[in-house]
């Protein structure tokens, strides 16, 4: 196959495992430009990779016809006016999470690329990695029977203990539940299917925070998005699953995802991971016994999601991490605190349908 050429938008803090499995594990692909506001770190990735072509500008490198799909990796309330910027130059896109910073920006976006005829699609693609497909499989396979319910738990104090630039985190576009909840969200539409209400209750327990990491030790932000959210979701299947995710809470444990059925519990790993531990717990059993990863990608596999869209692209197939998902990820995400808001349920309108479950190839870096 032909490598599909790739041009990376932003090279921030995420940007280094991208880099290096895009040039180093996934071989349908060629990182062939990067850009970034600020060229000196758009020149040291060039360098450090390999990569042929730095811009000046993100307009330069939507002028560069060898590019095919853009790697949006701008911050979260960027992610609108870049991958608009992109598709109207007839580029396809694959962003990080999460598509937009409102339901109605990301069924813009959605709408474009389908009027344009490009493929969009984006983060999380930890779904696709060990851990979650096995999960997939036991649910497919029966082994806990039909679904009930599921719960997940994100819990942390925030990020301005250790990430250098962690204010975005508390503003248009960040809080925990945009910026953790599409991982778990992503994980549970895949293992559970799409979602049809939401009931939601949102707060924030600390109007600022001081941030302590360096380089920006002492800087005051203020909180502007909710920092705890808690909600209850009702599945097509009818399944009832809560949520919590906070930035508010000191607790030992951040990740916790399970999955109930009527016949077993299904302990899933860190859906912000690739592998991780999968525990079943069947009647028959007395107690959780932790189960074979059954897949390939058990590491750090980001860009996974875009060499599954580039094979998708040439091969003319269904990708998996595509904008039907991005979208009705990006509307439970955001319809948590429009449920709190306005007081009531709310039913989703967007629709959803799980794509096909990975395969195993027998060479690493080549999708099906």
């Amino acid at each position: 196959m032909e490598k599909v050429k790739i041009g990376v938008l932003g090279t921030g803090a995420i940007s280094g495992i991208y880099f290096k499995n895009l040039t180093g594990l996934f071989q349908e692909v060629e990182v062939v430009g990067v850009c970034d506001l600020f060229r000196e770190k758009a020149e040291e990735a060039a360098k450090e990779y390999s990569i042929p072509k730095v811009y000046d500008t993100m307009e330069e490198m939507l002028a560069d016809e060898e590019i095919e799909i853009v790697l949006n990796l701008t911050r979260p309330n960027e992610h609108f006016t870049t991958t608009k910027a992109a598709l109207e130059a007839g580029k396809h896109v694959y962003s990080e999470k999460p598509l937009a910073a409102t339901y109605e920006e990301g069924a813009e976006l959605a709408a474009l690329a389908k009027e344009k005829g490009l493929l969009l699609g984006g983060a999380p693609d930890t779904f696709l990695g060990a851990g979650i497909q096995t999960c997939r499989r036991l649910i497919d396979d029966g082994l806990i029977g039909d679904v009930i319910g599921a719960e997940a738990r994100m819990v942390c104090h925030g990020h301005e203990s250790w990430h250098p630039a962690p204010e975005f985190y508390y503003q248009y576009g960040g809080g925990p539940m945009m910026d953790m909840g599409p991982y778990y969200m992503t994980a549970l539409v895949n293992l559970v299917g799409r979602v049809k209400e939401i009931t939601g209750m949102t707060g924030r327990a600390f109007e600022q925070r001081i941030i302590t990491s360096q380089p920006k030790k002492g800087t005051v932000v203020d909180v502007e998005v909710p920092t705890y959210t808690t909600g209850l979701l009702r599945f097509e299947n009818g399944a009832i699953g809560t949520v919590l995710t906070t930035f508010d809470v000191y607790y030992d444990r951040q990740a916790f995802l399970e999955i109930y059925g009527t016949k077993g519990t299904l302990r899933v790993p860190d859906p912000n991971g690739f592998g991780g531990s999968i525990w079943l717990l069947r009647p028959e059993d007395g107690s959780f016994k932790e189960m074979p990863l059954l897949y390939d990608y058990k590491e750090n596999s980001r860009g996974l999601g875009l060499a599954d869209m580039a094979k998708a692209l040439r091969e003319k197939r269904e990708f998996r991490a595509d904008v039907q998902q991005t979208l009705h990820v990006l509307e439970i995400l955001t319809t948590f605190e429009k449920s709190s808001a306005e007081g009531r349920c709310i039913e989703l309108v967007s629709p959803y349908q799980r794509r096909d479950a990975m395969k195993n190839l027998p060479v690493s870096g080549v999708l099906d």
